[in-house]
């Protein structure tokens, strides 16, 4: 049997959270400070994540890269106060900040992220629909897309409204078609 890690003694920085350690105990996420681990997806989760891969890599502009399953800080306090770091399904970010990553390392910045999915399992409902929903809108993320695997596949577009946060389409099923923040159209019934 494995011991699950020793929990940190205080609430943490993101760049406290960026040092730790990769385990095979699940998936890592940082709410304001705390320490947050997920179980590890779905073979049916993965499979449809697979799938929107699949769908969107050809038709992401050059100036954009499609990443999945990446660590963004989201900047919503002081880089000395205890931080949000997410971890996305999959993650729409400029080729610029994922070129500065590569150069100076550190996390993805929410403010160059312009597309966050998250497929909805079971147990991240309330997280994807409410808690996430409210932090990316923060961040300044233009868009947001909750795709629900449960039948019929869905996916709700939610784009930035200024200062009102997020503005949430009908749920799409069937065919999305996207406009912004790049032209796309997406067949949830193949996502599978």
């Amino acid at each position: 049997m494995t011991a699950l890690p020793q929990p940190p003694r205080h609430p943490l920085t993101v760049a406290e959270y960026a040092a730790l350690d990769e385990t095979d105990l699940g998936r890592y996420e940082l709410q304001e400070g705390s320490l947050l681990v997920s179980p590890s997806r779905t073979p049916h989760h993965m499979r449809v994540m697979r799938r929107l891969i699949v769908q969107l890599e050809g038709q992401i502009p050059g100036h954009l890269e499609l990443l999945p399953d990446v660590d963004i800080d989201l900047e919503l306090t002081p880089p000395q106060r205890p931080g949000w770091s997410r971890r996305p399904d999959l993650v729409v970010v400029r080729q610029s900040e994922f070129e500065r990553v590569g150069r100076e390392g550190g996390l993805l910045r929410g403010a160059e992220v312009v597309l966050v999915v998250e497929i909805v399992s079971p147990g991240s409902h309330r997280t994807d629909h409410v808690i996430k929903h409210g932090e990316y809108a923060d961040a300044g993320i233009p868009r947001y897309w909750i795709v629900d695997i449960d039948d019929p596949i869905s996916l709700i577009d939610c784009h930035l409204a200024e200062s009102f946060g997020y503005r949430d389409a009908s749920a799409a099923t069937g065919v999305f078609t996207a406009t912004e923040p790049f032209s796309a159209i997406l067949r949830l019934d193949e996502l599978r």
